[in-house]
């Protein structure tokens, strides 16, 4: 699966450009906006002691770039009524990543798709209503799928979400 397995470049089929070096002051402005999304950019350019302006164009030029892929609210998937997280691994057949990848993007309660190393090809984190519904989505819909050759599923019996409470 070597060949898959290597930067795919963007969604154009371009390969992606190199990153731009980030200074201390666009770190500063991603540790900020990665701790509190909605941070004003009045709020971000006092933190990081520059203009509003000068903010507003390093935030633009992130986005632009790549290194800001998006902003969003951090849920918490029990309270929102899908109680069952799982990791599931997937072994896929050779070079059918591409595939996989858009057929798993369209499953309910998808959560984050990766590609990766080891002894299993795919790791996909879902979230479910319950454990009946993990069971069809597993059973049905990705047992299902032909560039699939076996699946594994680790129950997520508690979490700590990671990011910083803001």
């Amino acid at each position: 699966m070597a060949p898959e397995r290597m930067a795919e470049g963007n969604e154009a089929g371009r390969p992606d450009p190199q990153p731009r070096p980030l200074d201390p002051i666009d770190r500063d402005i991603l540790q900020i906006l990665h701790t509190d999304g909605r941070a004003s950019i009045r709020a971000v350019a006092e933190r990081v002691h520059v203009s509003r302006a000068n903010a507003y164009a390093r935030i633009n030029r992130l986005i632009d770039d790549g290194v800001i892929r998006g902003f969003g609210a951090r849920i918490n998937h029990e309270r929102a009524g899908q109680g069952a997280s799982a990791y599931i691994t997937l072994k896929i057949v050779q070079n059918t990543w591409r595939t996989v990848r858009e057929q798993l993007r369209t499953l309910p309660g998808a959560s984050h798709i990766a590609l990766v190393s080891g002894d299993f090809d795919v790791l996909l984190l879902v979230h479910t209503p319950d454990n009946r519904a993990l069971r069809e989505l597993v059973l049905t819909r990705l047992q299902a799928m032909p560039e699939v050759l076996s699946t594994r599923t680790l129950l997520v019996f508690e979490e700590d979400d990671l990011e910083a409470e803001g």
